[in-house]
């Protein structure tokens, strides 16, 4: 018998009338292997919010294969065997929803560089040649928002784990059977 109770997980497919959305968080391994279920687990989680444009849900799901695929390759989420990425989706306002991705910190090799940074110009010809650094421009190009900070905000902590998120801002969305605000999110 646990000291402390454990309440069962919340049902992240009901909302209760009058609240936002809730999404659980959800954990993969930082393989890029896992990136198929990152895109569908996401797919499957964007069902509850009802009249979200197809070009939307489309945009949102091939940036998030863009973070999972940075916090794999420039963090020890994808370094360590038991590295893990982890996934969270939440809408923070009205109209808006914002996808974070959150690795396990800084690489231990010094190999990779862990802070996510739009790549220097390059031109035309350079680009072409190129075959790293377009996620986030792409990413720049989809989002409304986005951008990272430390998980931890504190100096002693540096290193630890970065969330890197993206924000969406969309026209009045319904959510599966709630109606936050008047129907809308």
């Amino acid at each position: 018998m646990a000291i402390v109770p454990h309440p069962h997980a919340p049902d992240h497919t009901i909302t209760p009338p009058g609240s936002e959305p809730r999404w659980q968080s959800r954990v993969y391994p930082g393989q890029l292997s896992h990136t198929r279920q990152v895109r569908a687990d996401l797919d499957t989680d964007l069902n509850r919010l009802l009249t979200l444009p197809v070009e939307a849900r489309e945009n949102m799901v091939l940036c998030v294969s863009e973070m999972f695929a940075n916090a794999c390759d420039h963090s020890r989420s994808g370094q360590e065997p038991e590295g893990r990425v982890v996934r969270t989706l939440d809408t923070p306002r009205p109209g808006a929803v914002r996808i974070s991705v959150i690795d396990d910190g800084t690489r231990t090799d010094a190999v990779s560089n862990s802070s996510p940074t739009v790549p220097r110009r390059r031109t035309r010809k350079e680009w072409d040649q190129a075959e790293r650094g377009r996620g986030l421009l792409l990413l720049g190009h989809l989002v409304n928002r986005w951008g990272f900070r430390p998980v931890l905000d504190f100096p002693f902590c540096a290193g630890l784990g970065t969330v890197f998120w993206a924000e969406f801002t969309l026209p009045v969305l319904n959510c599966g059977g709630a109606s936050a605000g008047g129907g809308a999110l």
